[in-house]
């Protein structure tokens, strides 16, 4: 959530942002003026208050003094404070009203980028920052797709998913199975050894949660939601790990907070329908290894860049060549003032595509879902920057190694670091 106070003092600036994101127009004078309102009746509440309380006082005075109780003094002042209390009362509602409308509207407005951010208008300008890993990029260039190398190896079958579910969700077998575990496992190993905590959070989480980071109410229609409970199939760890910390103010010693944690993931993939309708790339049930921090906003620009090379290490660790993306304004998602996406090269379809998304939030996430910290010896507290991104999609991963390391002879190598974990050289 942007800050009232700053786009009430910097209405033009903040504009400017938002139009940079290029996803249409975003009005500020309805915000604005809400804003106007509920402080002229915050005004209006505060100076019948003060007044009501002078009333009370007077009236204990002049009793004090020597006034009689039901005299006309007292009593004119009694119903003058009666008179106040009745006003109170009608004030209070409208501006309680008032406030809830303004905070609907502002969960609307998505974060800002940052100055930093490159501007554009799609993922077409997004800007490459680097490679990684050409040399490992396979000779041959008959390359069968994933799904077609996962069916004649018989490690996972779609058909038999539909059954169960229905298109757009997979059933791993044998070995395609074990080898999802591995990499759940090594992934976990690698991020818990650089300095995350694991954390098994819940995967059914509540409306608060997915508003705090910004889910809802923009992507309602993404997510699958389980009636009556208030409750929804968590569509990424980043929300439950962010979440722990909600409505509460931290010592500054606390941070920054490192979290990592394997979970399922849920997303209906709203507006996606033609794209990517085989494989693993888009499934509407998928696993992944995410990682989020809590940090002080004055380290939070060096934590993504840190967090980027965590994500990275796995793909140079199985030896996947992968570039980094710094997206640009205009392909930002909601909760993120700044984004850098790790695309992992899939030969069969001689291009990268996205297999993490790391994201600086700023103070967005932290406003939203009340998430402070507070410095020794300062008075006042602070909203702490919360970072996310995957490390990584375990399917995509899958999906990576298949098409990288097959062979001419139809059997597919295991990355030698995957190798002790699911006990086994080739597939």
């Amino acid at each position: 959530m942007l800050d009232i106070k700053q786009i009430r003092e910097n209405p033009e600036s903040i504009q400017e942002l938002l139009n940079r994101r290029g996803e249409g127009k975003h009005d500020l004078q309805p915000i604005l003026a809400l804003n106007q309102r509920q402080r002229e009746l915050e005004t209006s509440r505060s100076q019948l208050q003060a007044r009501s309380n002078e009333i009370g006082k007077l009236v204990g005075q002049k009793i004090k003094a020597g006034s009689d109780p039901n005299g006309a003094e007292v009593q004119a002042l009694r119903e003058e404070g009666n008179s106040l209390k009745a006003k109170l009362s009608e004030l209070e509602p409208q501006e309680k009203e008032l406030k809830a409308e303004l905070e609907a509207l502002l969960l609307t407005l998505p974060n800002l980028p940052s100055e930093s951010t490159p501007i554009g208008k799609s993922e077409a300008e997004n800007v490459e920052v680097r490679r990684w890993g050409d040399e490992y990029i396979p000779e041959h260039s008959n390359s069968l797709p994933h799904w077609e190398i996962g069916e004649k190896l018989g490690i996972f079958n779609f058909e038999r998913a539909v059954k169960v579910a229905q298109s757009r969700f997979v059933t791993l077998i044998g070995a395609g199975a074990a080898l999802e575990r591995a990499l759940i496992s090594f992934m976990l190993d690698q991020q818990t050894a650089a300095g995350y905590t694991e954390i098994l959070p819940p995967m059914l989480i509540n409306s608060q949660s997915l508003t705090a980071t910004g889910q809802l109410p923009k992507f309602a229609e993404e997510s699958f939601k389980c009636e009556p409970d208030d409750l929804w199939l968590s569509p990424t760890a980043e929300v439950p790990l962010t979440n722990l910390y909600r409505d509460e103010v931290l010592e500054a010693s606390q941070l920054p907070i490192y979290m990592c944690a394997y979970t399922p993931c849920f997303r209906r993939e709203a507006g996606s329908y033609g794209r990517d309708t085989r494989g693993l790339i888009r499934l509407h049930q998928f696993n992944k290894v995410e990682l989020v921090k809590l940090v002080h906003p004055q380290t939070s620009e060096d934590e993504l860049q840190a967090l980027v090379q965590n994500a990275s290490a796995i793909l140079e660790a199985l030896k996947l060549p992968y570039r980094v993306l710094e997206l640009c304004t205009g392909d930002l998602g909601f909760s993120a003032t700044k984004t850098y996406d790790l695309e992992v090269w899939l030969p069969a379809s001689g291009k990268y595509r996205e297999i993490s998304s790391c994201s600086n939030c700023w103070d967005f996430q932290a406003r939203r879902g009340s998430i402070r910290f507070k410095e020794a010896g300062k008075k006042g507290t602070q909203f702490v920057h919360t970072l996310n991104g995957s490390g990584l999609a375990v399917g995509r991963t899958m999906a990576a190694i298949l098409e990288n390391y097959q062979q001419s002879d139809g059997t597919v190598k295991i990355p030698e670091a995957l190798q002790p974990y699911l006990g086994r050289e080739v597939l």
